[in-house]
């Protein structure tokens, strides 16, 4: 069973079936171009033997996306759970998990083989579970991203610069997120949501809400928002780890309760 990626061009894949021997095509192209490319492949019919598979690597993509080979060919999806900014070695792949699908039980197998042969875990998904699936991974991932970047915009707006408020706050979300693998997410949860810490919460707020109404900005207190909406979640998963009642309502009254912005006079 050979491995080809369809990212070199039709007509060298199409050669590529000359020997008639069985192999597995990846479409290693961006999504909105999947389903493009497998009915310019279907329209090639005779030339690619019924053997060869199709197989696309998007999180987000049902099989349906092949289904202009799956009349002739077995087709399935391959995503690695990982982040790739930039082309990685296949040392990458040690120890994340694999989404694996696919319309016939020996295609599986192959992916699922092809998984453990990287050092990776395949777990199968399927179409029913696929865009559940490909939200939780934009959480986990993306929005990771976006998180830390509002961090590092809030030191940046208190002074200081972005390597030093990268170098600063990576190394805190690394220690969360091996707590989180050791512990699991409620255990892992500390600060003061965790412990029901409403004046801190309040004076979180007081400071986001004086700093967006300084900034100007016509979008609305999006720093301020963020934080409420967050807290809401971080104070469930306290309630969870065993945070009591009283403490959690204060807490969620300091959450929903509108801060005014002070003004800072400038000093003399």
């Amino acid at each position: 069973m050979r491995l080809v990626s369809a990212r070199s061009g039709l007509p060298k894949l199409l050669r590529a079936f000359e020997s008639r021997a069985a192999a597995v095509v990846f479409l290693t192209v961006p999504d909105g171009a999947v389903a493009a490319v497998a009915t310019s492949l279907a329209a090639g019919g005779a030339d690619i033997p019924d053997a060869v598979a199709f197989v696309h690597v998007s999180g987000a993509l049902e099989l349906g996306a092949l289904a202009p080979l799956r009349g002739r060919h077995p087709v399935g999806s391959f995503h690695p759970l990982r982040s790739f900014p930039e082309p990685g070695p296949p040392e990458a792949f040690r120890g994340i998990v694999v989404a694996v699908d696919a319309s016939s039980a020996s295609l599986r197998r192959v992916l699922d083989r092809l998984a453990r042969d990287l050092g990776a875990k395949p777990r199968r998904v399927d179409d029913s579970q696929r865009a559940l699936y490909h939200a939780a991974a934009v959480f986990a991932s993306n929005y990771v991203v976006a998180l830390l970047g509002e961090a590092v915009g809030l030191l940046q707006r208190s002074g200081w610069t972005e390597k030093e408020a990268v170098r600063g706050l990576v190394p805190l979300a690394e220690g969360a997120l091996a707590n989180i693998m050791k512990r699991g997410p409620a255990a892992a949860l500390t600060g003061p949501l965790r412990r029901g810490d409403a004046e801190t919460v309040t004076r979180h707020l007081a400071a986001l809400t004086e700093l967006d109404a300084r900034s100007g900005r016509r979008t609305g207190p999006r720093e301020v928002d963020l934080y409420r909406m967050l807290g809401q979640v971080a104070l469930e998963i306290a309630q969870q780890a065993g945070l009591e009642p009283a403490a959690a309502e204060r807490t969620r009254r300091a959450l929903t309760r509108k801060v005014a912005a002070t003004r800072r006079r400038s000093r003399a």
